[in-house]
């Protein structure tokens, strides 16, 4: 079975990833590794101006430092009011040093102030996959919503902006506990990307397609 390197140290992303590439939702034949697995210890500096180009780094990064594919994303929410902010300084738009609950402690602040006409936002994601060579694609997704005024009750670790986005198409919201795998599949940027490159990663990697 092809091994493929996640190039995420978040705990959340790991597992969604994984979950979408694998049977039945993804449905490629893969065994997963992760930078612990291999002592990788480094972090890779965000520092592109696009999500395209910070998703692109980190997966080129991964599969050459560990010589397997790799696949890596970036992305953030953007806020129309905020002019789409946080956008790509979403990990770090209350410092270095952010953690879950300080965001969701920042744009509790920021939900307050948001106009009642325009809480629009969006998840932008883009997913990276590379191969040891050098050669690296990528794709988008995105999922529109608003900013509500009160944080869902549980907290997910490693998606602390899910807290506040809502579905007003279907009532719920962003939140693994509350959604359906069909929802799931319908909403989650992250998914909407990774979808987009099976193909390509079932062609370089020579797989099948297991049911879905």
């Amino acid at each position: 079975m092809n091994k493929i390197l996640i190039g995420s140290y978040n705990k959340g992303k790991q597992q969604e990833i994984k979950i979408f590439l694998s049977p039945p939702a993804g449905g490629l034949p893969l065994h997963f590794i992760f930078p612990q697995d291999l002592g990788i210890t480094e972090d890779v500096e965000e520092n592109g101006r696009t999500y395209k180009e910070n998703a692109e780094k980190k997966a080129l990064f991964y599969a050459k430092k560990s010589g397997l594919p790799a696949i890596a994303d970036d992305g953030g929410i953007e806020i129309a009011a905020l002019g789409g902010k946080p956008g790509v300084h979403s990990k770090r738009w209350v410092g270095k040093d952010s953690s879950d609950e300080k965001i969701v402690n920042h744009i509790t602040k920021i939900s307050r102030k948001l106009p009642e006409n325009n809480r629009t936002a969006y998840f932008r994601n883009v997913v990276a996959f590379a191969l040891p060579n050098g050669k690296v694609w990528s794709s988008k997704g995105e999922v529109k919503g608003i900013i509500a005024k009160k944080p869902h009750l549980k907290l997910l670790q490693g998606f602390p902006y899910r807290s506040f986005f809502y579905l007003p198409q279907i009532k719920k919201y962003y939140h693994e506990s509350e959604l359906t795998i069909e929802e799931m599949r319908k909403y989650n940027h992250r998914y909407k990307a990774i979808q987009k490159l099976k193909k390509i990663i079932k062609t370089q990697l020579q797989l099948s397609f297991r049911h879905e």
